[in-house]
């Protein structure tokens, strides 16, 4: 039987963003991939982001043709594929982390691993483990109707992306068809922490804004507290991903915790204590 649910249900995504511009600051968005190094502590990982500040979680589901991820990122996920990683561990660990805290998950994927599972099964499997929505990267809108249908009868979230190099006409097309966010890439390439955030970023957050988008998160490149608070100086959320991963690679779930904890700090000056965990 299939999830039904009213198509005007509310998107957590946009109430967390909604919250953290009042408090004057932003929303801190943290990307970890599920099964790295394991499974188990993918999802502590997770749960760690969201204990020491980071406001929703991206959780990426590895690929064997990451045409987007940075090599930080593609050595992890190519260690979980090679672990054994299957696509309802993904389901698995959505299920665990948002039993552990409460934050909205979204799952970040390659189109092709849904198509493969079925676009209407993917949904409500995402929406019965209690994911919030997916991040599709390599899906355009123009393509992408049979997940508008499934997003719209499930409630989910959906994230398209927008670019320095897309037009106008572009950017229209990806506010009319996200919900939650847009994803508002910082440079042209692939992710992977870098000393200073492309102006492009500001540029292409004033374009979004210009044609009528009330929510925009910059990601790519964006590493330590000061590129977070200079990011949510102008947009709504800031993306960190490789930096993370880096800290998950060389230290463990305790790196990931401390880093996402200095990372809160950038974000907003209004946060209440979190213990390291």
């Amino acid at each position: 039987m299939t999830t039904r649910v009213t198509s005007n249900v509310a998107s957590t995504v946009e109430q967390t963003i909604a919250q953290r511009r009042t408090e004057g600051g932003g929303a801190l968005i943290g990307y970890l991939p599920v099964g790295f190094p394991t499974l188990t502590e993918s999802i502590d990982a997770a749960v760690a982001l969201v204990v020491n500040g980071v406001d929703i979680i991206e959780l990426g589901l590895p690929y064997s043709d990451p045409v987007m991820d940075g090599p930080v990122i593609q050595a992890a996920t190519q260690q979980a594929l090679a672990n054994g990683f299957k696509l309802r561990h993904g389901f698995e660990a959505v299920k665990a982390i948002s039993a552990q805290v409460d934050a909205p998950i979204l799952v970040m994927t390659y189109w092709n691993p849904v198509v493969q599972y079925g676009v209407e099964r993917f949904a409500d499997d995402l929406r019965v483990a209690g994911g919030a929505g997916l991040i599709t990267p390599d899906l355009i809108p123009d393509e992408a109707s049979d997940w508008m249908a499934a997003s719209e009868r499930t409630g989910l979230d959906r994230v398209f992306l927008a670019a320095p190099s897309s037009s106008d006409a572009r950017l229209v097309q990806a506010i009319k068809a996200s919900r939650g966010f847009v994803y508002t890439v910082s440079t042209m390439g692939t992710t992977g922490a870098r000393a200073g955030v492309d102006a492009a970023a500001r540029i292409l957050v004033e374009r979004l804004r210009g044609v009528g988008c009330t929510s925009a998160c910059v990601g790519l490149g964006i590493s330590t507290p000061e590129q977070v608070r200079e990011i949510l100086g102008y947009a709504d959320g800031a993306i960190v991903g490789s930096a993370l991963v880096k800290a998950l690679t060389d230290g463990g779930v305790t790196a990931v915790a401390r880093l996402a904890l200095e990372l809160a700090a950038g974000a907003s000056d209004i946060r209440p204590a979190s213990a390291l965990q």
